[in-house]
This record gives C-alpha cells, sequence and structure tokens, in this order.
C-alpha cells in the first residue's frame, strides 16, 4: 500500500531564513505511514519500526514541510517487506539555532545549541507519544541529509543522549560536518558580539534578555548577513553546533580518536550505522573561481592558482600550522588519484579536500566505528554533487534505472526496518549487497553509472587517519 499521512502538518519555516518569511514558532513534526489500525497500537507486537528525519540547510536554513509525495517516500515504498513510521520535526536554525557565546552559557534562561536540543525533544516525543501512532519507541532510526546528516552526528555522538536509548541506529546521507569551535572560543565571542551589535543589545544590562525581546527581524537581518560572511575563509557558513561542555561535549574526532588510541571507551548513542557521500560534492562549497584559468571570481577572491589555493587553504584551517598545512597539501597534491576520482586542477583537489574533512570522512568515521554493523556507501551517478546521493523524493533514476533504485535505496528501507541493509535485499543475487565497512580493511558499496559495485576503503582510511591526527593534536 503507499503511504499516507496519520496526522496533519503546519508548514513554518524554523527558523526566519529569508528576508520576511518563517516564525520561531515552528516545533512541529508530521507523522506519516502506510495505512493502520487503531487496535494495532494496543499489542507491542504490532508495533512498527520509527523513522525520524531532520532536514539539511546549512543549519541556516530548512523547514519541516510536508510535500506530497513526502519526504522519504521512495525509500518506505521500494519494498512492501518493510513498514515503519515516520516522523518529520523542525528544529531551529542560524541565530536562533546556535547563537553561541559565554554570555549564553552562563544564563540561566537561554541554551547553547538549542536547535539540537529540538531535535532530542522531537526523540523524547516519540519515546512517549509514539506507541499512539503504532510506531515502536525501542525501535528508532534517525535518519538526515547535509546539515540533517550533521545533525545525526551531533546526536550519534551527544553526551547529552548517552544512556537515554532514545534510538538505536543511525543513518546520514553527506553529513555536513564542519568544524566545531568551543561555545566561548575567539570565534564565537566574535560572532555573538556582532549580532548583539546588530541587533542594538550591545552593552545592554542584561544583553541576553534585550535579545530574547529583540526585533525578529532584526535578528533575521543580523543571521542572514552573518550566514555567509565566512564562507570562503573559516566556514562554509557561520551558524553550526558548538562545543557546549554538556549536550554536546566533545568534537566528533575527539570521540572516535580517543577510543582508537586506547583511551575510556566512547560507546556511541547509535549502535548500528549507516552512511553515504558523494564522488564530487566537495565542489558545491568552495570557491567558483577555482575553476576558472584566467580570472579572479569577484564573488570570492579567488582562482585556479597555486596561490589562490595556499591562500584558501590557510584560511580554511586557521588553526593549522605551516607544517600541518604542508601536510595536507602532501595528502591532496596539484596532480593526484584517489578512489574513483583523479584530478589535475585546483577545483576538482580543493573539492576532494574539502568533501573529505566535511563530508566523508565524517561518513566514515561514524560508520567505521559502529559498535554492531557500520555500512558505507558512495554515490558516484553524475554529478554526483552535494544531494545527488539524497532518494527522499522521486528521483529519475527510480523511474529509468529500477535496479540501482532497488538495490541503493531497497538498502536503506532495511536498513531502517531491521539495522541491517541486507535483511530485506531487493535484488537478487547478481547485484552486490552492502559490504561492512572497518578499520583495517573493510569495503564500501558502490552506485556508479554502470551498476553496483563494491572497493576497498584503504585510500580512504589512509588519508583519515592523518587528517584526525592532525585535528586532534
Amino acid at each position: 500500500m503507499p503511504a499516507q499521512y496519520t496526522t496533519p502538518t503546519r508548514h513554518s519555516t524554523c527558523a526566519p531564513s529569508a528576508p520576511s518569511t518563517g516564525s520561531e514558532d515552528c516545533l512541529y513534526l508530521g507523522v506519516y505511514s502506510r495505512p493502520w489500525s487503531q487496535n494495532n497500537t494496543q499489542s507491542k507486537q504490532n508495533l512498527r519500526p520509527v523513522l525520524l528525519t531532520f532536514y539539511g540547510g546549512g543549519f541556516i536554513r530548512g523547514n519541516a514541510a510536508f510535500d506530497i509525495p513526502p519526504s522519504g517516500f521512495p525509500v518506505l515504498n521500494v519494498s512492501q517487506q518493510n513498514d515503519y513510521v515516520v516522523v518529520y520535526s523542525n528544529y531551529r536554525t542560524n541565530v536562533f539555532g546556535f547563537l553561541p557565546g559565554s554570555k549564553i552559557a552562563a544564563h540561566p534562561h537561554v541554551d547553547l545549541n538549542p536547535g539540537l536540543l529540538d531535535q532530542q525533544a522531537a526523540l523524547l516525543w516519540i519515546q512517549k507519544h509514539i506507541h499512539r501512532f503504532g510506531g515502536d519507541k525501542r525501535n528508532v532510526t534517525i535518519w538526515g541529509q547535509s546539515a540533517g546528516g550533521g545533525s545525526v552526528v551531533a546526536q550519534t555522538i551527544a553526551t547529552g543522549n548517552r544512556g537515554k536509548n532514545l534510538f538505536t541506529k543511525a543513518m546520514a546521507s553527506s553529513p555536513f560536518w564542519p568544524k566545531t569551535p568551543r561555545y566561548d572560543s575567539v570565534w564565537a565571542e566574535d560572532l555573538y558580539a556582532q549580532t548583539v551589535q546588530d541587533v542594538g543589545c550591545a552593552n545592554h544590562t542584561d544583553e541576553i534578555t534585550c535579545l530574547k525581546t529583540a526585533d525578529v527581524q532584526a535578528l533575521r537581518d543580523s543571521a542572514l548577513k552573518l550566514s555567509t560572511s565566512q564562507q570562503y575563509t573559516t566556514s562554509s557558513f557561520t551558524w553550526g553546533p558548538v562545543i557546549d561542555d554538556s549536550f554536546l561535549a566533545e568534537s566528533l574526532s575527539e570521540v572516535i580518536i580517543s577510543s582508537s588510541k586506547g583511551g575510556k571507551s566512547k560507546s556511541l548513542n547509535a549502535n548500528a550505522i549507516l552512511t553515504s557521500y558523494n564522488l564530487h560534492e566537495g565542489e558545491n562549497f568552495i570557491p567558483p573561481g577555482f575553476a576558472s584559468n584566467t580570472t579572479t571570481d569577484s564573488s570570492s577572491g579567488f582562482n585556479f592558482s597555486q596561490a589562490s589555493f595556499d591562500e584558501w587553504l590557510a584560511g580554511y584551517l586557521p588553526a593549522f600550522t605551516a607544517e600541518d598545512l604542508e601536510n595536507v597539501k602532501r595528502l591532496y597534491p596539484a596532480t593526484g588519484d584517489a578512489e574513483e576520482i583523479s584530478w589535475n586542477t585546483t577545483y576538482v583537489r580543493a573539492g576532494l579536500l574539502y568533501r573529505d574533512l566535511v563530508l566523508a570522512c565524517p561518513a566514515y568515521w561514524l560508520s567505521s566505528n559502529a559498535e554492531k554493523g557500520g555500512w558505507l556507501m558512495e554515490y558516484t551517478i553524475s554529478p554526483a554533487k552535494h544531494a545527488s546521493d539524497v532518494w527522499n523524493t522521486i528521483n529519475p533514476i527510480q523511474q529509468s534505472d529500477v535496479l540501482t533504485y532497488e538495490a541503493y535505496v531497497g538498502a536503506m528501507a532495511s536498513f531502517i526496518q531491521t539495522g541491517d541493509p541486507n535483511a530485506h535485499k531487493v535484488t537478487n543475487g547478481s547485484v552486490a549487497g552492502v559490504p561492512g565497512v572497518q578499520q583495517g580493511g573493510g569495503k564500501q558499496f558502490l552506485v556508479t553509472a554502470a551498476g553496483i559495485r563494491t572497493s576497498g576503503v584503504r585510500m580512504l582510511e589512509e588519508r583519515y587517519a592523518v587528517i584526525a591526527s592532525l585535528k586532534t593534536r
């Protein structure tokens, strides 16, 4: 049966992310599934697995308004073997969801990372209410793409979720996980100071109270101005999660590397993890001038030259020493090969470096450290840019290449239902299943224009080991 709504939804951008739209009064969620009977909710045996999805948007915009068909429809409907309840929830973004600063931390009436706490609130709602909609609170998967995938990273490593059993499985498509500075870093304090200055709260007796009562339009204008102010320097987008010493107490690399070095084990909040990334998706985020052979791009100030690449790299990794930067450039030389890609241009070189650090590396780290099983998928069908691997809406390949659709999306649906992408494999034995990925010799699942296959991850492991050692020194 096709999926259907089980509750109505309200459409509200969360929080204001355009010049004159949206509201902070946006913390709604919607539920949909295949048809179900109210009588089925009376028996635990008849309750279905639950999928909670987080939207992307760089932590600067986004909303959970439902379209028809709703998000996740192709994944839910790939096979009748899979029958689960989907929850799609809002969370606050930009200044409303991620304003850092020591004054935020010290004030009793506000929180750091409220956008992440909104997501946790949806998980707590599921624990309390989802059985009324036929869902099993003991079998919850979280899923997101881009910043939604980054949200999955945050919830999976969050100290504030540890031991609560809010979810058991995590699925991240191109998890956008840029640098996560401390809430009281120089960078964070500068962002806070600029915000209070913009809205007229600087040097106010109680700046937090002033911010809470400030004109929403003034906050919106400031947030939009600041969102891309560091796009090609120290960050992709200005807003995002920070280390807050409470809910998000450690960075991803600290959690993973401390365990790999024999330190105190820090288990992830999900014991089964499936992740994916795209071959060329880093190219969506680098200065467009890198693609020019003749001129400097006026919007970013960069061109294809080595000097321009060096300038960007130093700005993008400001905490790295000169020696660190040279190590990075040796990993990503001007001409090189890596897995399914080769390059001799600044554009592809920088795109691969960005992809690894912000998107593919988090995907690999999560899946390779899952306690009960981890799987990694790479999407290479052209253009293989950011969001090419998103199959939560109708995709042309779903109609033109049924075999790829069933192999790729079928694996995702099987994982949501069972915690194993191969348990409900739709394709026959001639099509590869999803191999497990693990440090020291695993494989990844490749979605290519020529079909489905697998490949080793040795080169990924080598690059990521160097990157991790530099990030955590």
